[in-house]
């Protein structure tokens, strides 16, 4: 087949969905398809384009087999709501002629977010005539509006127009989650359009490892350390203060250890979180390289994921997947009927305590650093989870079939 991959995140991005399509695009390569992405200039988390991509309006590459065509795109460091349409904007305009001018796909991948993006996957398969998968990894514009980002009604009511319109133009729909299959069930969505593939991660690429001899422990001078690690993203969303007030909590019990990885300028603001609740015992850290990742991960002996109590059914972190593969017990500060809670839940690799409640998240860390029996019981039972639900293998059948049937 002829697959034609729209996503706005690609290589040499190190987080969120750029490795997943990196993933998908080049596997698909080592299964005698051909494939081509259409992208942006590569400039997240550190919101600025990288260097050796700057100062050019388009630009193909070749990169294991796939053929990659990248676009520029309007991008600030730190982005108005103004700043974020026109990225959005700037990336359907600019990305439409290098998706028009090449081979007609058999099928096209458009990932959401952006979800401005199924207006020129639209567009190119009405041209070419091409069925298109509508691939949902966030329903960002919900998102935004419970947690106050988004408070312009009349924008909010054109996302849910747009959103309306990818959904009513895709031949079939991938979502992550169950959540994600309610939302749009209460959302008049046809049930046979919708097909819930999980994200993956590779689970012999992350894998458990020795702490005793792990190099990013002896780097950070964290040998004989519980540690506890928060690493992604730091945005509204998710409830940074909650852990830097638990940390401060259990400042007391000097063998445990915080470590939140993330963007540079984010951390700058968790910084000052540290020195408002004199939690001392927090080391912070900028995203490592991805060749890194396993060694971070299997690092931890507590991986955390937290979210304020109003996301619901519209978020499932990537991590997720990430942790229960390291052999890493999770403690999810999460609402407990979202979406987040019940994968957690499902997996039996990780505790749910209630969010933005630093008393019973701190609580519970202690808990298990009284009680390693468990902890590690619950790592091994990630693990297992893993490797059952979430190998890179299994989701690439789910897909090379989707695509072959509408290929048909």
């Amino acid at each position: 087949m002829q697959i034609l991959i729209y996503s706005y995140n690609y290589y040499p991005e190190p987080i969120g969905i750029a490795p997943l399509m990196t993933e998908m695009a080049e596997g698909l390569v080592k299964r005698g398809h051909k494939v081509r992405v259409v992208t942006a200039m590569p400039n997240y988390p550190e919101r600025r384009i990288y260097e050796g991509y700057q100062g050019k309006w388009y630009l193909t590459e070749e990169r294991h087999g796939v053929t990659l065509e990248r676009c520029s795109v309007w991008i600030r460091p730190q982005p108005s709501l103004v700043d974020r349409l026109l990225l959005d904007g700037t990336f359907v305009l600019n990305s439409f002629p290098l998706a028009a001018k090449g081979w007609r796909p058999d099928v096209i991948l458009a990932t959401v977010p952006p979800l401005p993006v199924c207006l020129p996957a639209t567009a190119l398969a009405w041209m070419r005539r091409t069925p298109v998968v509508l691939n949902i990894q966030d329903i960002q514009h919900e998102a935004a509006f419970h947690v106050g980002l988004l408070k312009n009604k009349a924008l909010y009511r054109t996302f849910e127009i747009l959103e309306r319109f990818a959904c009513r133009q895709a031949q079939k729909i991938s979502v992550i989650a169950d959540g994600f299959t309610e939302n749009l069930l209460n959302k008049g969505v046809p049930a046979e359009k919708i097909v819930m593939i999980p994200n993956w991660v590779d689970v012999d690429f992350i894998r458990p490892m020795p702490k005793e001899t792990n190099p990013f422990r002896a780097a950070h001078q964290l040998q004989g350390k519980f540690m506890v690690l928060y690493s992604g993203n730091i945005a509204l969303t998710q409830d940074l203060p909650t852990v830097i007030k638990a940390a401060a909590k259990l400042g007391h019990i000097p063998e445990i250890a915080f470590v939140i990885v993330g963007e540079e300028k984010a951390l700058d603001r968790v910084a000052e979180y540290c020195q408002i609740y004199g939690a001392e015992n927090v080391k912070l850290l900028p995203f490592q390289p991805r060749e890194k990742l396993p060694e971070m991960l299997a690092a931890a002996d507590v991986g955390l994921v937290v979210q304020k109590e109003n996301v619901i059914a519209f978020n499932m972190p990537s991590k997720i997947p990430l942790l229960l593969a390291s052999g890493c017990a999770i403690v999810a500060s999460v609402p407990a009927t979202g979406t987040a809670a019940k994968a957690v839940s499902h997996s039996g690799g990780g505790v749910v305590v209630h969010p933005e409640n630093p008393e019973a998240l701190a609580a519970e860390i202690e808990h298990l650093y009284r009680h390693p029996e468990k902890t590690a019981a619950l790592a091994a039972k990630g693990r297992q989870y893993a490797i059952e639900n979430y190998a890179f293998e299994q989701a690439l059948n789910s897909y090379e079939s989707l695509f072959a049937s509408l290929a048909k």
